[in-house]
């Protein structure tokens, strides 16, 4: 429990009704979205403002109490688990949009703005703001930039860390400083927009960004392909990259995930063939055209047996926003769901496609597999059963696998979900020992207490080992 001073003068700084450590509310904030993660924070706090923050930090940096800076909790690494008690802090009476500048098109926002409310507010404008993370009804831009969020549109693009021009961000000992700005170019000294960008809260707190705008495409049109064969959807991504076309989303479901989606969302997708591809291009209506009849082409030639056009706006929407249901329609199938995002070059797709379905054999447990194909971002998905200890061993032991095949294939352990907790005993298979040791500098150099979301990233053992018995 904090020591009593500590709580005292807390309370001073936001007020009493803003702080918090009854029961309930500790356990409310003791998890995130990721299954098996749990540890209780000892309170909770609510600063209305930046100054509010920085007085927060110095206090805990004086008392060497933990602080774990939390979005919606949407994250699914552990990245917002209390891993060390302490105090977590709350953005939602920070969650403003500050400002749309449409002559340097850029917005400013607080960190608890949540991300669809962004991008409405920009296409009032006419203005764009790309990264769409599937949980983006709920989740924060604070947690996006913390965990370098992706989304269904990062192909053509990009991720959370394209649209970050500048950053205020209260580091670990209590100071502020500014980084980046309404800037196109700007190179005076180290990147440090860059640098917190994913760092997944560990080494200071964001209190407001600046991001940047596109104007909005003029339409957008959305296709289905559906294929027989895994290795024929896997193949078609690459060959419409080599065809010179960049789609603002072409995205990935196996037959698995097909038949559980439509079970949850009911929008008639096929679920008899081995796979499919969402697909949506946006730009000027003759581009679009252009674009959508290759695409279309490319796929029939590399094995898709049906090519499907939505023709309303209703119906486009209806496709993404079943993509966007995976994982809440997974959800369903189990008591526990865990959701990966190895990631590979996209001229590897076929192979990690292939391998997950092997690994998913070889250690006899259920595996979907949906994703950003376009990036070779994909998501492998088991549903399961955490009281099973017998079967999590296998699950594990299964994601291992996939994890150092991907690693094998010039990939990486996560894309888009972070490292946090979860990803920690593979780290090293992607960074190397060196690279680890380049990381624990910074943090050392930032955070010399280590009280910024501790235990995070980096993990006390070099790797993961899973026996089966």
């Amino acid at each position: 429990m904090l020591n009593s001073e500590f709580s005292i003068q807390l309370k001073e700084i936001v007020g009493a009704q803003y702080v918090s450590d009854n029961q309930a509310d500790r356990l409310a904030y003791s998890y995130d979205a990721t299954p098996n993660f749990q540890q209780m924070p000892d309170a909770v706090v609510s600063p209305k403002n930046a100054e509010e923050v920085q007085q927060i930090v110095r206090l805990c940096a004086a008392y060497n109490v933990p602080i774990v800076p939390r979005g919606s909790g949407t994250n699914l690494c552990a990245g917002t688990c209390p891993a060390q008690g302490g105090l977590v802090v709350l953005f939602t009476r920070m969650n403003r949009l500050l400002e749309i500048d449409e002559e340097n098109l850029t917005a400013t926002v607080q960190p608890g703005l949540i991300t669809e409310e962004l991008i409405h507010q920009v296409e009032k404008k006419a203005l764009f703001y790309p990264p769409d993370p599937s949980s983006m009804k709920i989740s924060t831009l604070g947690g996006n930039i913390n965990e370098n969020s992706g989304g269904l549109r990062g192909l053509k693009y990009g991720v959370t860390r394209d649209y970050v021009l500048g950053l205020e961000v209260v580091l670990p000992n209590g100071d502020t400083i500014k980084t980046g700005g309404k800037l196109a170019k700007d190179v005076a000294g180290y990147d440090m927009t860059r640098l917190f960008v994913g760092s997944e809260g560990t080494l200071g707190i964001v209190t407001e960004a600046t991001l940047k705008l596109l104007p909005l495409p003029e339409t957008k049109q959305t296709m289905l392909c559906l294929y027989e064969s895994l290795e024929d959807a896997a193949t078609s991504v690459s060959a419409i990259i080599a065809e010179r076309i960049i789609p603002a989303t072409l995205e990935f479901m196996d037959q698995p995930t097909l038949e559980v989606v439509e079970d949850f969302a009911k929008i008639g997708l096929p679920t008899d063939v081995r796979a499919v591809l969402l697909i949506e291009q946006d730009g000027s209506p003759e581009a679009v055209a252009r674009d959508m009849k290759k695409i279309a082409d490319v796929c029939r030639r590399n094995g898709a047996t049906r090519v499907n056009i939505a023709t309303t706006n209703e119906e486009a929407d209806a496709l993404l926003t079943a993509r966007r249901s995976a994982l809440s329609a997974l959800a369903r199938l189990s008591p526990t769901t865990i959701l990966e995002d190895a990631t590979v070059p996209r001229s590897e797709m076929a192979k990690m496609v292939r391998a997950i379905e092997e690994i998913a054999k070889a250690y006899e447990v259920k595996i979907c597999t949906f994703g950003h194909a376009g990036d070779g971002n994909l998501h492998p998905t088991c549903a399961t059963d955490a009281r099973n200890e017998e079967e999590m061993k296998r699950v594990e032991a299964a994601f291992q696998a996939i994890f150092e095949k991907a690693v094998s294939l010039g990939g990486t352990i996560t894309g888009e979900h972070g490292v946090g907790m979860m990803k920690a005993p593979y780290l090293e298979l992607k960074v190397k020992k060196e690279g680890i040791a380049a990381m624990k500098a910074i943090k050392q150099a930032l955070d010399p207490g280590h009280l910024m979301n501790p235990d995070k990233i980096f993990a006390k053992a070099a790797r993961k080992r899973v026996v089966i018995s």
